[in-house]
């Protein structure tokens, strides 16, 4: 086994040339898998990478970041939305596992200092000399553990960014400890050999995060321990505010129900008590599971609130994302006057309340579902009746470890890796709502 010498210092580009190499490793970096499957992280780097080359760090402050990169208004709460530091994490920490990754011998690498939204570039040389095996030496590893040394566990397991402490972390001190230990890199005598051993502990210990960390993201996680759990898992795992978008509904004595949508133009809708309880137990749960919660009004919340978020969407046909999102499932809403579930796989299969029985006495029917929606790039709950009984019921059902339990049973293995779709079937009882009951599901 050959010995690797790595050596690393920030630099400032001051040629064309020098830009020119630094953008080029950013777009090898925003290629990588790390960053081409989201639109959020590699929006934030570029941004600050741009910026920085064109000399406007002024411009690289939590605020203005928020204002430009992510479309919130000038006068937003940084501190209820975090959009920004957690944002930055996520970059922080893709990047150094992108530069952990074999194969990755660029001239200039990205860094994000803890702290801060100015990057820098590290420029060196690594020569690396073969292995047995082919991968790279213990000590090139390393390297790399002495930059994973200044991101705290939290990010890790969370992606929530770490403040700089009072001794100010910079790059340049990163920099000049490996020139320091670069000194001590000669293959001789005892201490090298230690060093050689040191090296290798750190290595192991620097695959074992990565592992850790992939398997988080790709939710290959043990399953949880029970059926409502496993139902939230990608929910919660997200670790930001759950964006909680309820349908609301006017007087509407035309309609069977009573009531109709309200829309952007209504100043003041209302929910029933049946999707206020609902809007509770989905709270509730989210809440004691350790996920703080935003309310909003579907009829106002524009799709730019909804991307990259997980959502979880009250009511059926007064929630107007609801009835936009379903559409290319199997089960769905149809536009009105039609009010009911279809099946699209059997288009002749449907399920719509009984018009000639009074509204408070006929079965309503309603949806469940847990699916990761192409359009907003986030996971999406969607709790929906027919009816406010139904949405009441889907709730109940959504959080409900007993009624979990037999959807797990009846799709079979765990849920927290699928999308989902059920059906129900609701009993109505003088206005009250019944237990419900699974129709039809389906998982992939």
């Amino acid at each position: 086994m050959n010995s690797v010498n790595v050596t690393r210092s920030p630099v400032q580009p001051q040629t064309g040339d020098g830009r020119d190499a630094i953008l080029s490793e950013l777009r090898a970096v925003l290629a990588s898998p790390h960053f081409s499957h989201s639109k959020r992280y590699p929006a934030l780097l570029q941004y600050i990478v741009e910026n920085t080359l064109a000399g406007r760090t002024d411009l690289l402050k939590e605020r203005t970041l928020g204002v430009e990169v992510f479309d919130r208004p000038p006068t937003y709460d940084t501190n209820a939305d975090t959009v920004v530091r957690y944002t930055a994490g996520e970059v922080r920490k893709r990047l150094l596992l992108y530069y952990s990754e074999a194969g990755h011998k660029s001239g200039v690498r990205i860094s994000l200092p803890v702290g801060s939204y100015i990057p820098e570039f590290l420029s060196g040389q690594e020569v690396l000399g073969e292995t047995g095996d082919g991968t790279s030496s213990p000590m090139a590893l390393a390297h790399d553990e002495e930059l994973l040394g200044h991101v705290g566990i939290g990010e890790f397991d969370r992606g929530v960014t770490s403040h700089a402490n009072g001794d100010g972390v910079a790059l340049h001190s990163i920099a000049g400890a490996e020139s320091d230990t670069g000194k001590t890199r000669q293959p001789s005598g005892v201490r090298s050999g230690r060093l050689m051993w040191v090296a290798l502990a750190t290595s192991v210990l620097i695959a074992v995060i990565i592992i850790v960390v992939e398997l988080t993201v790709r939710h290959s996680a043990v399953p949880s321990q029970t059926a409502v759990d496993d139902f939230w898992a990608p929910i919660l795992r997200d670790g930001r505010p759950v964006l909680v978008c309820t349908g609301g509904s006017v007087f509407d004595q035309n309609k069977f129900s009573g009531v109709m949508t309200a829309g952007k133009d209504i100043d003041y809708p209302f929910v029933s008590m049946q999707s206020a309880s609902a809007i509770m137990e989905i709270s509730r749960k989210l809440e004691r599971s350790g996920a703080t919660t935003q309310l909003v009004f579907a009829g106002s919340e524009p799709l730019t609130e909804l991307r990259e978020r997980s959502v979880a969407l009250i009511g059926g046909y007064n929630n107007e994302w609801t009835m936009r999102l379903l559409q290319p499932l199997r089960f769905y809403f149809p536009p009105e006057p039609i009010e009911a579930i279809v099946d699209q796989q059997h288009p002749e299969v449907s399920w719509a309340r009984d018009k000639s029985l009074p509204y408070s006495s006929g079965d309503d029917f309603a949806l469940v579902a847990r699916f990761r929606d192409p359009t907003i790039d986030g996971w999406v709950v969607v709790v929906a009746g027919l009816g406010r009984n139904g949405t009441e019921a889907a709730a109940q059902f959504a959080t409900s470890t007993h009624y979990m339990q037999l959807l797990r049973d009846q799709i079979g293995g765990s849920l927290s890796n699928k999308n989902i779709e059920v059906v129900l079937k609701v009993r109505v009882i003088d206005g009250k709502t019944g237990a419900p009951s699974i129709l039809a599901a389906q998982a992939w």
